[in-house]
């Protein structure tokens, strides 16, 4: 299959170039006949039939030639512009849409330059993407550090205030403490985000209980669900897996203080553990406020909170998930969400249960 596009390619160029030289001597042989009609002049066949082959040579010549100099102009300039368009990109302009069109049948699309316009568009957009998401990060975490830093800046200067009684002080110095925590974990996850981006990230899976860990963090975090009376449940089933012990815990924290931060009081949240072939799935369903559909595809951004307005209120930077789902990837595993507002949110993550260093 892969000599065919290549013989039609040839065929197709020796047909081309036996037409023009055939168009070059029936050129020849108009013009000869002519020639002989107006001088009264009838040359021997041989003496005609070279006559014809070595001017339908020479016509077939300067087609080639004219042909060949429109070519490489338009070489010329492509290559001006592609050399334009690497300029650009170095210099921070990934504004880049090169249209140079080859044609695109399947024999053309494999041609070196329409590969090359391809590559540099797809790099030019994938670089344009890669700056938005760096504004946006950089703006996230300037807008993330610089509240709490407000509220600390402001609430400092107030305790100046010597006419400020007991009551006052320590409300006050409740909230700068509250923001150096926010501080605290904003800069504790972006530094666990950097580490999971890079290859300093140690990974050492090895054979234990699941069942276990999520029952052991569950009771760890008795005292918030039994602050605001939620009925917790745990249907776990004995289950080994192959999974760095570390990492994996901080998956399940998140998620279930995720879920106790977002349940009312006096609500539900269900965890299951059951097995499907060679994965174990853990379900962490709760009767919170839920999330709207069209967040879905984004929370596990980095930042990125589905409900702003009540950002400020419960806490927290729009990190979390995004470690999850950077661990659930080292894992190779998966994390999906099912959701709808006023009805709760089920986080289900799916994990290999035998899982190498070598293969994460």
């Amino acid at each position: 299959m892969n000599r065919k596009p290549g013989f039609l390619h040839v065929a197709t160029n020796f047909v081309l170039v036996l037409s023009a030289l055939l168009a070059s001597w029936i050129v020849s042989f108009y013009i000869t006949k002519a020639v002989y009609s107006a001088i009264a002049w009838t040359p021997h066949d041989l003496l005609s039939l070279l006559i014809n082959a070595v001017l339908g040579f020479c016509f077939f010549g300067i087609g080639i030639a004219i042909v060949s100099k429109y070519f490489h102009r338009r070489e010329h300039y492509f290559l001006n512009d592609m050399l334009e368009a690497l300029k650009r990109i170095s210099h921070g302009d990934f504004r880049v849409n090169l249209e140079w069109d080859f044609g695109r049948n399947n024999e053309q699309q494999r041609h070196p330059y329409v590969q090359l316009v391809d590559s540099i568009n797809s790099m030019a957009a994938n670089l344009k993407e890669m700056e938005e998401l760096r504004q946006e990060f950089i703006s996230n975490v300037s807008h993330e550090i610089g509240s709490p830093l407000t509220s600390i800046s402001g609430f400092a200067k107030a305790l100046k205030d010597d006419k400020l009684n007991v009551e006052q002080r320590h409300r006050y110095l409740t909230i700068i403490e509250t923001e150096c925590f926010r501080l605290s974990k904003l800069s504790d996850n972006l530094l666990k985000l950097a580490v999971l981006d890079s290859d300093r990230q140690p990974f050492h899976p090895i054979t234990y209980r699941l069942d276990k860990q999520l029952v052991s963090l569950i009771l760890a975090c008795e005292p918030q669900w039994e602050e605001k009376n939620i009925d917790m449940s745990v249907e776990a089933d004995e289950l080994e897996i192959s999974a760095d012990e570390d990492l994996m815990s901080q998956v399940w924290l998140n998620l279930i203080h995720n879920g106790i931060k977002f349940t009312p009081e006096g609500g539900k949240i269900a965890i299951s553990l059951t097995r499907t072939e060679d994965y174990a799935l853990v379900r962490i369903a709760d009767t919170g406020s839920g999330i709207d559909e069209q967040d879905h595809a984004r929370i596990f951004e980095r930042f990125y909170k589905a409900d702003k307005s009540r950002g400020r209120t419960i806490g927290g930077s729009g990190l979390g998930l995004s470690i999850v789902h950077k661990i659930m990837e080292l894992h190779r595993g998966s994390i999906a969400v099912r959701s709808k507002l006023g009805e709760g949110t089920e986080f289900t993550v799916s994990l290999p249960l035998q899982l190498d260093a070598a293969k994460a």
